[in-house]
């Protein structure tokens, strides 16, 4: 295990790099779903029917929706309801993504609503047909995140999901795993579960980050845990290095404790050096930090932004480098993005205030090359996307 530097630096917000984006302007805020009657937790896009315009997915208000692109025309596509799972499903997933189960070509949709499940994108998806609803896992629980990659290098994506709850709730308390697609997804009555992170994840585990980072050819998993809201043993922010078995637990490395309200771990390599850094949010607190590679000393990048809750990264401003955006959690959210100078080095700049999040996704949603800001609002019950400026 490397040792970890336990000194916190603040680093310079100092620009080196040219930006497509300017310093000072206005992300244009657009509306996709007015609020709503709950909270919306995940949200994420994708071109379903292949007709040039992008799409838009969530769920709330007790069912799945697709909004059709470019008018945000809402097509329910699930209902919840007891027959989803023998655990009673809520009014929407607490996460979601897509990925491609089936091997078909277009994007399914993955959530989790005290199950873990994916439905089916049709080959018309908006012919007024609910979408097939399958089982991927029902024994484990508080899955917070769902995230694809793949893990064991055979050219498929996995499914990587925690499951947060104690012995009381599931057979796999405080743990993580990552699911394997079955041979015939369309017809298996769920996915093979693998245990990386064998009850050594305790606390209200969250959102994982994937990727290479210590440098020999294997991905790795991170992980955030908050302690607060009842929840032991948490408060860190860890990774799991994967072993040749991928199949059999992987050793945990532990970045950084007491970190109150800790949620979001993501890896890229911010400064070129070669090593892979991780970027980090306290979403259940304050404050957005790095983890800088290979020692991972801790820089406190933001320690005063609020709930920061949600986490992408990505080349916002276009100019080579990996930059970052979150937003606070709460209806008095602020939503900024965290401007890479190429070195490691991060400018704030606020993409808007009001706005609550538990999800945030960087997507071109007009077309025009950049990046822009997708929202679920969890407080503000909304789902809105931040016009990128730079192509203006």
């Amino acid at each position: 295990m490397r040792s970890l530097c336990t000194s916190t630096l603040f680093l310079g917000a100092f620009l080196g790099a040219t930006s497509n984006v300017p310093a000072q302007a206005d992300w244009a805020k657009h509306i996709i779903q007015e609020p709503a009657r709950g909270g919306i937790n995940g949200v994420s896009a994708s071109d379903f029917n292949q007709d040039g315009h992008v799409d838009v997915i969530s769920s709330l208000e007790g069912r799945v929706v697709v909004y059709q692109g470019p008018d945000w025309t809402p097509h329910t596509v699930h209902r919840f309801s007891a027959a989803d799972s023998h655990r009673k499903p809520g009014p929407a997933c607490i996460h979601s993504c897509l990925m491609d189960a089936d091997g078909d070509g277009d994007q399914d949709f993955i959530g989790s609503n005290q199950t873990v499940f994916w439905l089916e994108c049709p080959d018309d998806p908006f012919n007024g047909q609910p979408w097939t609803f399958r089982t991927i896992d029902d024994e484990i629980a508080g899955t917070h995140c769902v995230l694809p990659g793949d893990v064991n290098r055979d050219g498929k994506l996995d499914l990587i999901a925690n499951s947060g709850r104690d012995e009381k709730a599931t057979p796999f308390p405080n743990s993580i795993t990552w699911l394997e697609v079955p041979g015939d997804p369309h017809a298996a009555p769920n996915w093979t579960r693998h245990v990386f992170a064998d009850k050594d994840a305790p606390g209200g585990s969250h959102y994982m980050g994937f990727g290479d980072v210590n440098g020999d050819g294997r991905p790795d998993i991170a992980c955030a845990a908050k302690g607060t809201d009842g929840f032991e043993n948490g408060q860190w922010f860890a990774w799991w290095e994967q072993p040749k078995d991928a199949t059999v637990p992987w050793t945990k490395h532990l970045l950084a404790e007491n970190e109150v309200g800790a949620s979001n771990l993501m890896p890229a390599d911010f400064d070129g050096d070669g090593h892979m850094d991780y970027f980090a949010t306290r979403g259940h607190g304050q404050g957005v930090l790095l983890f800088r590679g290979p020692a991972f000393e801790k820089v406190e990048i933001d320690p005063d932004i609020q709930f920061p809750h949600s986490l992408d990264l990505g080349d916002i401003d276009g100019d080579g480098d990996t930059d970052a955006v979150t937003c606070g959690k709460e209806a008095d959210g602020v939503a900024a993005w965290y401007q890479n100078n190429g070195n490691g080095g991060f400018t704030k700049h606020v993409i808007g205030i009001d706005q609550g999040s538990y999800d945030t996704r960087l997507t071109d949603m007009d077309g025009d090359g950049d990046l822009d800001v997708l929202i679920a609002g969890h407080s503000s019950k909304n789902i809105v996307w931040f016009e990128n400026p730079g192509s203006r």
